[in-house]
């Protein structure tokens, strides 16, 4: 029964390299995502950190994705 589910009546081979590269495609998307999205977040905080005190204040009430940001920058510090 487990071999007739690996093979899949001689089509396993397909099935499963397909399988393999989509999991390995995903994973590549997923990794350069958050890669990316960790470049941007470094880049606000430096812009940030430019701005006075009453623009930061105004950023933060507007932004609520600054807020997260500047939360889960906190958390890793």
């Amino acid at each position: 029964m487990t071999s007739n589910f690996i093979t899949m009546n001689g089509y396993g081979l397909f099935v499963w390299l397909s399988f393999g590269i989509t999991f390995v495609t995903c994973l590549a998307v997923y990794f350069k995502t958050k890669k990316t999205l960790k470049k941007y977040e470094r880049e606000f905080l430096a812009e940030l950190q430019t701005l006075t005190l009453e623009e930061k204040n105004k950023v933060l009430e507007d932004s609520k994705v600054a807020q997260q940001i500047l939360a889960t920058s906190f958390k890793a510090n």
